[in-house]
């Protein structure tokens, strides 16, 4: 490998295109906007900045594992602080809010549902195991070779393994507490998967040990900073980053990729010469928009048959006065959740009758509570209302300027929000206002269907079942992101592009990659 391109300046793209120079190729990278990021992104108005996409930082491991691999540490990067509480739920009908602490997280959840205790401790337990087995083992696999997943931990847990790949989430929450709360807070991850817990496997109670056994962090400067130091390792192991240069096709001769065709901001085109070529562009846009026909691997039906995940309406939200009210992350529980994810999900397996939830969920991220996102004596709000992966539904604009089904989403959920958490006069105190809808993830990011995160981590879409990270039918192009195996999230994407470094260097193995002295 000589020269490499990678498509996409997301997280995935960075930090593929920076481990690809550490292996010692000549490496460009191609963001078709002017700014890096992605779905990661940001935006400013009035004194406000905010984070357009994810929010929580979950699994410092992995993060730490990566900056190693580059030389350096996410201390050196980034200035983390730990959140305290990690969040704050509101119940539908409960006037009193629940606050995960930082320190004696278990006693509080416990303290919910105080006759559950002894099976509380045993989900915990079993998250924290299945958690350290998917990190070592199963997390950072190509799956090219199963052999070296079938270690002796793996073959004595197998039968446990079964059992959790075949029971939903939510019916393995369920026998472990009938606390309504506490139900709701061990099955709300699910949303981190795009999914729900009836739909999730029951493997993925693993993530109750990323909040409640972990803890919650917050890297100053927002998730803009974290793109920033990846952004800034790539550029000192010597990645070319061009911004305003879309790719237009990936070029195949002899069933090889052999480059890139680009589009530049100013019209003209280029074509970019590349033993190895990366895509971290949405899967269904490399196939479908970069490809040819006969170098596609995944048929229209094929697609038809996938579970997008879950759309989202943002509604970014600059507010005078303090907001004391709020936490840093504060989540918004109904009564009826279960119809809230049949509204999103629809039912059935054709999913029918998807629509927006009313009430909602909500996810309520105020950052302002711990940076300096916002002028003095404002806050900063970044709310996330969950709804169909349905393009349909809108794009959304700047003070009330988006489509009417995506502003209507806004309003009710800031009347919402307003009302549970006894703000009553939050929306006059709204001095900035920008919508985003499910059409601006398709437009903006090439999103399948318009997906907020990517497809869902149904059992189907799990693992080896997700889809291989490299082309069958055209050798030296391989993917990262969201799209492709291990999936949705940050520390996912992360691990995503150590897994193109393992293709390529041919290592099956089930760990992560070995670190520099």
């Amino acid at each position: 490998m000589r020269r490499a391109v990678v498509i996409g300046g997301g997280i995935s793209g960075l930090a593929t295109a920076a481990l690809l120079a550490r292996e010692g190729a000549s490496v460009t990278l191609v963001e078709a906007r002017d700014d890096l990021g992605g779905r990661a992104g940001s935006w400013e108005s009035g004194g406000f900045r905010f984070d357009t996409g994810p929010s929580w930082y979950l699994m410092p491991e992995v993060f730490d594992h990566f900056f190693r691999l580059l030389g350096t540490s996410s201390a050196e990067q980034l200035d983390l602080v730990r959140l305290d509480p990690a969040y704050r739920v509101y119940f539908e009908d409960d006037h009193d809010p629940f606050d995960l602490p930082a320190e004696g997280a278990r006693d509080a959840l416990v303290a919910l549902d105080p006759d559950a205790e002894q099976r509380l401790d045993r989900y915990l337990a079993s998250a924290a195991d299945t958690y350290d087995l998917a990190t070592s083992t199963f997390l950072y696999s190509t799956y090219e070779s199963l052999r070296p997943l079938l270690t002796p931990r793996t073959l004595r847990g197998l039968p446990t393994l079964t059992r959790l790949l075949a029971e939903p989430l939510d019916r393995r929450i369920r026998r472990h507490s009938r606390e309504p709360r506490v139900q709701q807070v061990l099955g709300y991850p699910a949303v981190f998967l795009g999914t729900s817990p009836a739909k999730a496997p029951g493997m993925y109670h693993l993530m109750s040990h990323l909040d409640i056994g972990q803890g919650v962090l917050y890297p100053r400067g927002g998730f803009a900073a974290v793109i920033e130091a990846i952004a800034r390792v790539a550029r000192a192991e010597g990645v070319d980053i061009r911004t305003g240069c879309r790719a237009r096709r990936i070029a195949v001769d002899g069933g090889a990729a052999t480059g890139v065709d680009v589009e530049l901001s100013d019209g003209t085109r280029e074509h970019l010469p590349a033993d190895v070529v990366v895509s971290t562009a949405d899967l269904h846009v490399t196939e479908q928009q970069l490809l040819d026909p006969e170098h596609r691997t995944r048929s229209d039906r094929w697609w038809e048959g996938r579970d997008p995940g879950p759309g989202a309406v943002l509604a970014l939200l600059g507010v005078r006065g303090e907001l004391p009210q709020l936490a840093h992350h504060t989540l918004l529980f109904t009564k009826e959740w279960e119809e809230g994810f049949d509204a999103i999900y629809g039912r059935g397996r054709r999913g029918e009758g998807k629509r927006i939830p009313d009430p909602a969920s909500l996810y309520v991220c105020k950052p302002s509570a711990t940076d300096r996102v916002a002028p003095d004596g404002h806050e900063n709000l970044f709310v996330l209302i969950p709804v169909p992966a349905d393009t349909s539904i809108g794009a959304g604009g700047v003070d009330g300027a988006g489509d009417e089904r995506v502003e209507r989403a806004a309003d009710a959920a800031i009347d919402q929000i307003a009302a549970w958490c006894d703000i009553p006069d939050l929306r006059e105190r709204i001095v900035v206002r920008r919508t985003i809808g499910p059409a601006d993830f398709e437009s903006d990011f090439g999103a399948w269907r318009g997906g907020a995160l990517g497809p869902a981590h149904t059992l189907r879409q799990s693992a080896f079942l997700r889809g291989a990270n490299t082309s069958s039918k055209v050798d030296g192009l391989l993917y990262a992101g969201a799209t492709t195996i291990p999936g949705i999230g940050l520390p996912m994407c992360l691990i995503s592009a150590e897994l193109v470094v393992k293709r390529l260097r041919g290592d099956v193995s089930a760990g992560p990659l070995a670190e520099p002295l």
